[in-house]
């Protein structure tokens, strides 16, 4: 047994939830890092999938704390569990699923700008139900706002858009 300290609570202030999809607590805020990264606490359940997308403007790191995440990355696809480690360069095509007993990470975008993607698309999580729903409309137009794109669904991956000539990968992908 360890005698280190536990670390402070996350105020109520920096927890967010994507409807059921997603819970987030912010540990470092851009504002905190004059923008040069953000660090979040990031809970996804069982089997819970980010849409395919790209970010034009920050690069993402991901560090797996419990359960396991499989990230496609271009064309790599990894299964990341505990303490495993990835990076994820800009303008590069990915998408992210939680395994079957779900998946907490640390996440961390450099410069700073996932963490405030879901402060201002989230639900505060002090204020969430069960029947809390994700704002997909809202989502989409900070998601645009920030230089992210979408290039598909949940489910997507990377390479259902070169089966695609259009560039994305739409919900009836083969």
């Amino acid at each position: 047994m360890n005698n280190f300290p536990s670390p402070p609570p996350v105020p109520q202030d920096r927890q967010f939830v994507l409807g059921q999809h997603l819970r987030m607590s912010i540990l470092t805020s851009a504002e905190e890092t004059d923008g040069r990264h953000d660090l979040s606490d990031i809970v996804l359940p069982a089997d819970a999938g980010t849409p395919l997308h790209l970010h034009t403007g920050y690069e993402e790191r991901i560090w797996v704390v419990e359960g396991s995440l499989t990230v496609w990355a271009g064309p790599d696809t990894f299964t990341l569990r505990s303490g495993d480690f990835y990076a994820i360069p800009m303008n590069t095509p990915h998408t992210i699923k939680a395994g079957p007993e779900g998946a907490r990470s640390l996440n961390i975008t450099s410069p700073a700008a996932f963490a405030e993607l879901i402060r201002r698309s989230g639900t505060p999580a002090h204020l969430a139900t069960s029947e809390t729903e994700w704002d997909m409309g809202l989502f989409q137009a900070v998601t645009e706002e920030l230089g992210d794109i979408i290039l598909g669904p949940p489910g997507a991956v990377p390479a259902d858009l070169e089966k695609n000539p259009a560039g994305h990968a739409g919900p009836d992908r083969a």
